[in-house]
């Protein structure tokens, strides 16, 4: 087995085995992970949403076609970077594809070199797009430990206002608005009032 680090994940989704077969044969050969489906439906329970990885679909097949699975992905907010593969009668539909955020569509019969340009491609952009996406994860893991009152104090520390009006706004003691930012000061991580900032922000949380 190689020790050698794979370049990153490519998911294939097409009911033609002879194409899910030659695509496995030409990125396996460059050193990518090939993680081939039959179907659209089998995609989304078994798709990562963890890994780098980026995604090529046929845009037509039986049950649900590639432009639905890429609809349910939109919906799911999925940073997964994705390529159709289009017949010659198909162009106008991907090309609305990309409108939705497809990042291009290759045409069968496809060149071998302009594919795996494509996947290069997508996966640095996957690299970039994943890891705004674990960020925000992140940030919501964070946020979610908070109590209501406790939003309720950070939305207004982050709105400017001091201690005396946010005790006013929610009609508690300065005291007790100390104490919950201290809590979430504890709860986020942060050191400071800057740092408790770019969380709530939606901007890089600090390392623990």
């Amino acid at each position: 087995m190689s020790l050698i680090p794979k370049k990153g994940t490519v998911y294939v989704v097409d009911d033609d085995e002879a194409v899910r077969d030659s695509l496995q044969w030409l990125l396996e050969g460059k050193d990518y992970r090939v993680r081939c489906f039959d179907s659209a439906e089998s995609f989304p329970a078994r798709y990562d949403p963890r890994e780098v990885a980026c995604l090529i679909v046929d845009i037509r097949m039986g049950g649900m076609t590639g432009l639905e699975l890429q609809d349910r992905l939109v919906e799911r907010k999925s940073p997964l970077p994705v390529v159709f593969i289009t017949g010659h009668g198909d162009v106008p539909m991907a090309v609305n594809t990309m409108k939705k955020g497809a990042m291009d569509f290759i045409q069968k019969p496809f060149k071998e070199d302009e594919l795996v340009s494509l996947v290069e491609r997508m996966l640095e952009r996957a690299k970039d797009t994943f890891a705004e996406f674990q960020s925000a994860a992140s940030r919501d893991a964070l946020l979610s430990k908070l109590t209501s009152r406790e939003a309720q104090v950070l939305e207004r520390i982050v709105a400017g206002r001091l201690n005396k009006q946010i005790a006013d706004d929610l009609g508690i003691s300065i005291k007790t608005v100390e104490a919950h930012r201290a809590n979430i000061m504890e709860k986020l991580n942060a050191n400071t009032v800057a740092d408790l900032l770019k969380i709530a922000l939606g901007q890089q949380p600090p390392k623990t």
